[in-house]
């Protein structure tokens, strides 16, 4: 039976790792690892740098083994990287509603126009679209810096001639990136396609100039397999479409430990779990009901703004092994807190200052003697060089008073507060509704974790603790440190697609793929359906991803009348291909 083999990079906050994995059939292999640190200015050139070792641990064959890859699927945090440190792009929104509603309450940023005009629920026009006035807008959003717009019209899925409008207008004033917001989602939620939109266009030149650089660097190893992207709700697009959408992959990043865990732990199948990410940088945490992630019905929660984005349930925090400790007042009433800014490695591995990790290594090391009682079974290992983490964290110690191991004790429980609490309102908020995976919808059922599961590169430091924290057992599987990357490399490719049609007016539309066809006053809910399935199949067709299997995910029919008083229909069906993994390793 022939072997193939898929590669997986992911781009964290504190390392990019890389993994190399065979397939023979059922069966799945590792066949190398390879991990180096992130260069935060460069993520290329990180890239550059993990798939320069994975071919250094594949020895003297690591070149034409890379050069035999089928399949190469990358996660990154680069987009919400950009989007909290604030060097994702100025975005110009220009919006349009119609009578009886202000688009400018929803609107983002510092420069949003909105032109008069609008469509009705239908997509017909109930105020002609006035947009003499955006020329000038773009050009004065030029002259302040502005490079990126949105045009987002309330009911543009229904019909996109207004935003095509305020696009052309813009683009007589200024050369901007321009994204239209009909073609990433076919649903009506206003503010959130707005937030959709805008985010979108925030990040497309960062996003795009890393994919050229990806690419760039995977063909100087020796890859020329096809490339996809994680996207937030833990499925892979191939790059060409993620390049049109990148504000699906903003979340890549949590998607990725997902599906690792998906993949390294089998025994997830029964009961429920809480997954917990710990890196340098943050903790990334996730639930699983049954084998399968929590999905976030409401989409995608950027800054704030919910979007039109499928998503996870997850939620990050800044506490990981490379977060910064810090001291407010003296002695005993000394309050001591763990993150959010992290400023390099651990002392513990060649930092500059005291961090988790190091108070960790502290702790760790006062209860090395013990033999019994209530710390032995929180008793963890120590990392990198623990004199170096003693020596800084005594000397932070003695700069409020505290004893170093009050100290470090002090910062380790901080951080498990945090987790804990984090975790407590990520719980509450999947149980206060039904519980929809990405396997089935568990209506009226609650998400109670029975365990936690642990990857990162602190777990084996802070497993002990977790436990005694959350009154649960830890799990760490094997390959753990690398679990982003596995989870990268075995999932599958997915994507989605909605289309509308209005038997009334005789027209049906697929908003993303900005197509429109004529169909009769006969046209029927399960002709819909078989439409929209060969139109995504067709789409990932076009794009290398043969023989998808389509699923219809939402259906409605409503009955109207059409604008002759006669009875017609209104359709909409969403269909997609579900995210989910090659196999287990």
């Amino acid at each position: 039976m022939n072997e193939s083999t898929v590669l997986g990079i992911d781009a964290g906050g504190t390392h990019t790792d890389a993994v190399l994995i065979t397939t023979r059939g059922t069966q799945l292999r590792l066949a190398a690892a390879a991990k180096v640190p992130t260069r935060h200015e460069d993520l290329p050139a990180s890239v550059r740098d993990v798939l320069a070792e994975l071919a250094r641990t594949l020895g003297s064959d690591g070149r034409a083994l890379l050069g035999g890859v089928r399949r190469v699927t990358l996660g990154t945090t680069l987009a919400v990287n950009a989007l909290v440190q604030g060097r994702a792009d100025s975005v110009g929104l220009a919006l349009s509603a119609g009578p009886g509603l202000d688009p400018g309450r929803f609107g983002l940023g510092g420069h949003v126009c909105v032109a008069p005009g609008g469509l009705d629920h239908r997509g017909v026009e109930v105020s002609p679209l006035q947009a003499a006035g955006l020329a000038g807008q773009a050009a004065r959003w030029q002259e302040q810096g502005v490079t990126a717009a949105a045009c987002v019209g309330k009911f543009s899925p229904r019909n996109p001639a207004h935003e095509q409008a305020m696009s052309a207008a813009l683009l007589k004033g200024a050369k901007l990136r321009i994204t239209l917001g009909h073609r990433l989602s076919g649903r009506l939620n206003f503010p959130r396609r707005i937030a959709t939109a805008y985010y979108n266009a925030a990040v497309e030149r960062l996003h795009n100039n890393f994919l050229d650089a990806v690419e760039a660097a995977l063909a100087g190893a020796g890859v020329r397999a096809s490339v996809s992207l994680l996207k937030a709700d833990g499925g892979a697009v191939p790059v060409s479409l993620s390049r049109r959408e990148p504000v699906q992959s903003i979340l890549s990043g949590p998607a990725a430990s997902v599906m690792g865990v998906m993949a390294l732990c089998p025994g997830l199948a029964q009961g429920c779990a809480l997954l917990l990410d710990m890196g340098g940088t943050t903790t990334d945490m996730a639930v699983f009901a049954h084998g399968s992630p929590v999905v976030d019905r409401d989409g995608m929660r950027l800054e704030g703004r919910r979007t039109l984005v499928r998503a996870l349930a997850s939620v990050s925090i800044g506490v990981g092994g490379d977060s910064l400790l810090s001291v407010a007042g003296a002695g005993q009433d000394a309050r001591v807190r763990t993150g959010p800014l992290r400023e390099g490695p651990a002392l513990a591995f060649g930092g500059n200052r005291p961090t988790l990790l190091d108070a960790l290594n502290v702790v760790n090391d006062a209860q090395s003697g013990s033999t019994a009682g209530e710390d032995e079974g929180l008793r963890g290992t120590m990392a990198g060089n623990a004199a170096a983490s003693r020596a800084g964290v005594a000397a932070l110690a003695a700069t409020c008073g505290l004893a170093p191991e009050v100290l470090a004790r002090r910062a380790v429980d901080d951080a498990l507060d945090q987790i804990r609490l984090a975790a407590r309102d990520l719980i509450e908020t999947v149980n206060a509704g039904p519980v929809y995976t990405l396997a089935a919808l568990k209506a009226a059922r609650e998400v109670r974790p029975d365990r936690l599961v642990l990857v990162g590169g602190p777990a084996d430091c802070i497993r002990g603790r977790l436990a005694a924290a959350f009154g649960l057992p830890v799990e760490s599987p094997a390959n753990a440190a690398v679990a982003n990357a596995v989870g990268a490399a075995l999932t599958l490719p997915t994507a989605a697609l909605e289309i509308y049609a209005d038997t009334g007016r005789g027209v049906l539309r697929a908003p993303a793929l900005d197509l429109e066809e004529r169909i009769g006053k006969g046209y029927t809910l399960n002709a819909a359906e078989r439409r929209a399935a060969d139109l995504l199949t067709a789409r990932l067709a076009g794009e290398g991803v043969p023989e998808a299997a389509v699923e219809i995910t939402e259906a409605d029919l409503f009955a109207t009348l059409d604008d002759g008083g006669y009875g017609s229909k209104d359709i909409r069906v969403a269909c997609q291909v579900v995210p989910g993994i090659a196999g287990r390793l």
